[in-house]
């Protein structure tokens, strides 16, 4: 028998992929990353990802001017301190000291990658039409670096509130897709 789920919670089942770390580099200002989990893919080439950053975010007013940065993917070692970083605010805090994180130098935007990252993908806002209503940018991906060290690490999938998922056994199966 079904019974009611608040709507609060619906998120917690719908999440789309892995909790992502989003740094960006304000002008005359110091790197900032935040934990984002509200993104997807909304084109394979260019790759382009839709992403929610709220306007009450640190970040939000760095993307919004220099329309650039960087989606990390952490490996799930890296647990505490996403949730750390998803905790407190850039306004007053340097995360990148805080949780020692290595900001990296990126090739096509200012914003850093971060060294302990799984993949890091260089993005360059390509459209913000539905910023003033929803805080939802679409990204271009102009650049991706994976670390080799990382190949096999697993992924964080946030269900909200402290809980995470981690990737399980991968399958396959045939498909048309190259």
């Amino acid at each position: 028998m079904m019974q009611d789920l608040p709507l609060e919670k619906v998120y917690q089942f719908i999440e789309p992929g892995p909790v992502v770390l989003l740094t960006t580099q304000a002008p005359k200002g110091k790197p900032n990353i935040m934990a984002m989990s509200w993104h997807m893919m909304v084109e394979f080439e260019p790759p382009l990802i839709a992403c929610v950053v709220s306007a009450a975010n640190h970040s939000f007013a760095a993307l919004r001017k220099t329309k650039e940065c960087v989606l990390a993917v952490p490996p799930a070692e890296l647990a505490e301190t996403v949730a750390g970083v998803g905790n407190c605010t850039g306004n007053d805090t340097d995360k990148f000291g805080v949780y020692s994180l290595t900001p990296l130098p990126a090739k096509h935007v200012v914003a850093p990658l971060v060294g302990e990252a799984i993949v890091n993908l260089e993005c360059k806002v390509k459209d913000t039409k539905m910023v003033n209503a929803y805080n939802l940018f679409i990204l271009e991906c102009v650049h991706a670096w994976e670390n080799p060290k990382l190949k096999d690490a697993k992924t964080l999938h946030h269900h909200g509130f402290g809980h995470f998922a981690v990737d399980g056994e991968m399958i396959k199966v045939k498909s048309k897709m190259r």
